[in-house]
């Protein structure tokens, strides 16, 4: 598959990789010239030392930073990253895998068309098989959660899993996402990309999981805890899973899927807490991301009725502050606009002709608080 360039803001073709790197057995590590390598050599060699162990106890906060006029919402700074893990060839992949520019193209081709695709018996299979799938991957990930790991390593435990399983992690390459999960911490609201920072006693980290198996996504997301958390931090994480509780209670046929916003925003408003809009529950199958949207706040326009056999994500993502989100400017983190943190929960959803079913359904509680005992 072809790779870019390191270097931020190059984006050039890539096939001279750092011996260093190669060495330590780190992947990725591509560089388009020698002239971008040596001048980028400051930051990359980072990546050097937190491999051997030796940078640790040195690097802080802040002390790297890709984009120094970057305004930064919050407290949470961004590490060095390790390059993307490869897929056997002989795991299927999806359409975008192996595009120069991640993109994909069946995706695309769907985009003006809104109607909702009614999965048949063989499609609904596939999509419990993909569902279960997904779990295994994510309680994995979740099971090493400590102060001092690592988002990149749970990025490789997921990778592992999803391997191990038949899978492709679904977001490696998904337009150019370099990583095989997200990891969301503190204020990052969605789509944080795994890297070399330590959990810190006190973060909240939300994993976000998708595999694709024969043919067909299965899509989930939780946030847990970091060591010690503050109570009104735990209460956002509570809330947050409360909200994707009542709203799957809604889902049944003859249901109009604008009102999943209403019952999130009604249960979580009380709080203080507010409703992401930026981002939205989405379509799923084949599809990473098709028809039908399903926003997450009151009064929005949301199309579609639902009927048996659909199959969608919920997903809320809900803020202690304000509801306004910024963008890193490695175009894809997404950040609360007051720096304040943010949760999330998720799962793949199958409406049914009596309710529906929970396809990322938790098989046991693997050790997380009481409240996600539920689903």
């Amino acid at each position: 598959m072809p790779q870019k360039c390191e270097t931020p803001n190059c984006g050039k073709g890539a096939t001279l990789q750092c011996p260093t790197c190669l060495k330590l057995g780190i992947p990725g590590s591509y560089f388009c010239s020698q002239e971008c390598f040596k001048g980028y050599w400051k930051e990359h060699k980072m990546i050097h030392a937190l491999a051997e162990g030796a940078a640790k106890p040195k690097l802080n906060e802040g002390e790297y930073n890709p984009w120094p006029s970057y305004r930064f919402t919050g407290q949470l700074r961004p590490f060095p990253k390790t390059g993307k893990r490869n897929v056997p060839e002989g795991i299927e992949r999806p359409d975008y895998a192996d595009h120069p520019d991640g993109r994909a193209l069946s995706e695309e081709a769907m985009r003006s068309n809104t109607s909702i695709k009614v999965l048949n018996d063989d499609e609904i299979e596939a999509m419990r098989v993909a569902g279960k799938l997904g779990r295994e991957c994510l309680d994995e990930g979740a099971k090493a959660i400590e102060v001092g790991v690592t988002t990149d390593e749970l990025d490789r435990i997921v990778h592992e899993a999803a391997i191990e399983r038949d899978c492709y992690p679904s977001p490696l390459n998904y337009y150019n996402f370099p990583k095989s999960c997200c990891t969301s911490v503190n204020e990052v609201i969605c789509h944080g990309i795994p890297d070399l920072r330590p959990l810190k006693d006190g973060d909240i980290c939300n994993i976000d999981v998708t595999v694709y198996h024969h043919g067909f996504h299965g899509d989930l997301n939780e946030t847990f805890f970091v060591g010690n958390v503050s109570d009104r931090h735990k209460r956002l994480v509570q809330v947050t899973y409360e909200s994707l509780c009542k709203a799957i209670e809604l889902v049944r046929p003859g249901v109009k899927y604008r009102e999943i916003g209403n019952v999130i925003q009604k249960h979580i408003a009380p709080h203080g807490f507010s409703v992401v809009k930026s981002y939205c529950g989405h379509g799923i199958h084949k599809l990473f991301h098709t028809a039908p949207n399903v926003p997450h706040y009151a009064k929005n326009s949301a199309v579609g009725v639902m009927k048996a056999g659909h199959c969608f994500t919920i997903e809320p993502m809900i803020s202690e502050g304000v509801s306004k989100s910024e963008q890193w400017p490695d175009d894809w983190t997404a950040v609360t606009a007051d720096g304040l943190y943010s949760a999330q929960f998720e799962q793949t959803l199958l409406v049914t002709e009596n309710g529906c079913d929970i396809l990322t359904k938790r098989r046991e509680n693997n050790g997380q608080p009481w409240f996600m005992d539920k689903l």
